[in-house]
């Protein structure tokens, strides 16, 4: 049989996560061992400063990665809102592709489209002009020629400031656009969804003018909790890891 395609995204990963450090390194030695391939859609990393940040935690996961991907698993790599920064030097060490977002996928005789979901949540206006601003190469690379222990201090203060304006938003601003959501299908014709980003797993069905899609949200995985996406001939189906996630 043919093997099956994992989905996962918001690891999350940081120095101050381990048990999550520990359930990602266990899932990469063992399910995802018996992939053909390994998505991981974006926030991969708490946050990413630049390929030259040596940080003991960066590389272990580059290792790793590039350990599954030398005994056949394939591992691509998408940008979240965390880990925009995230590099070809460390997809290199890592046996991995990165992606664009969003991405098509025909496999097992379905079309998914594959995102983070961050460009989704367009009723969160701040944060889109934020994301436009630091997507832009030419900010990127200003970013990335300062010092790296100034990149660390000023990612501090926009995770800082993020967290305080997190709290003064209204839930619902902070999901997908269900028309931004509409759009992207119809770009994509016969396709279904997979992102991750809102941290609320759940399996959704749109019914469009012409069809009915299915949107599957991937969890986080926080405190070495969370799940991924298994695609197989039998179809989608949601995986948990440590946890007892309520898929609604």
């Amino acid at each position: 049989m043919p093997q099956p395609i994992l989905f996962a995204s918001d690891l999350h990963l940081s120095d101050a996560d381990p048990a999550t450090t520990a359930a990602f390194i266990e899932f990469l030695q063992k399910p995802a061992r018996e992939a053909s391939a390994l998505y991981l859609l974006g926030d991969i990393f708490e946050y990413w400063v630049g390929d030259d940040d040596n940080d003991a935690l960066n590389w272990r996961i580059a290792a790793e990665l590039r350990v599954l991907s030398d005994q056949g698993t394939a591992v691509f790599l998408m940008h979240g809102n965390r880990d925009f920064l995230l590099g070809q030097q460390f997809a290199t060490a890592a046996g991995a592709t990165l992606l664009n977002d969003p991405h098509l996928l025909d496999a097992f005789g379905r079309k998914l489209v594959l995102s983070h979901g961050d460009v989704l949540c367009t009723d969160d206006t701040a944060y889109q002009q934020f994301r436009t601003t630091v997507r832009q190469p030419a900010w990127q690379a200003a970013f990335l020629a300062r010092p790296l222990a100034e990149r660390k201090a000023e990612v501090e203060r926009i995770r800082a400031a993020s967290e305080i304006a997190k709290k003064q938003k209204a839930a619902e601003i902070m999901d997908v656009n269900l028309q931004a959501v509409a759009t992207l299908f119809a770009k994509h014709a016969g396709a279904d969804l997979i992102h991750g980003h809102t941290h609320r797993p759940a399996q959704h069905q749109h019914e469009l003018a012409e069809d009915v899609r299915e949107r599957w949200v991937l969890p986080d995985w926080y405190a070495g909790k969370g799940g991924y996406l298994k695609l197989a001939e039998a179809g989608l189906s949601f995986v948990g890891i440590n946890t007892e996630v309520t898929w609604r």
